[in-house]
């Protein structure tokens, strides 16, 4: 399935699921749609089963919960390997984010929250021997994100 297999109601239930799926019921987006809940429910999951829903996360505020040192490391990764190290990066205690940049130097962005410097160093050594040459640490001061509105058709307030 890819978005041009999504229907509006794909879409929807989408967006409304990146904007709180804590709170977002099927029964909410089967009103709004004029659908039953079932068919949302049977929606969701096929979402999930064909991998475009590939879960669900807490929206962690790292700095209230103690850790002032919320870090984006960049990394350079040779090409043929950089998706492979990216997994492996997942396991370093401390990584919570990998993103991989199409080619050039510095293409694995890596979010890390430690400690403390000492946290930080462990984190980037453990990442070095994973093969990845780490170019530079940038402090994160704050992070937000909001869900995709090209989800939503034009003029459609979700």
């Amino acid at each position: 399935m890819t978005l041009k297999g999504l229907d509006e109601l794909d879409r929807y239930i989408l967006h409304e699921l990146q904007q709180d799926a804590r709170e977002t019921s099927s029964n909410d987006i089967a009103e709004a749609m004029d659908v039953s809940p079932s068919t949302v429910r049977k929606r969701i999951d096929r979402l999930e089963d064909k991998g475009i829903i590939a879960g669900y996360h807490a929206d962690v505020d790292y700095g209230k919960a103690g850790y002032q040192l919320h870090m984006q490391i960049v990394c350079t990764a040779p090409i043929p390997q950089r998706e492979e190290l990216g997994r492996q990066a997942l396991d370093v205690r401390g990584v919570v984010s990998v993103h991989e940049i199409a080619a050039g130097e510095e293409n694995l962005l890596v979010g890390v929250v430690a400690a403390d410097n000492d946290d930080l160093t462990r984190i980037a050594g453990e990442l070095s021997a994973l093969g990845l040459a780490v170019s530079d640490e940038r402090l994160v001061r704050n992070e937000r994100s909001t869900p995709y509105r090209g989800f939503v058709a034009a003029g459609e307030d979700p």
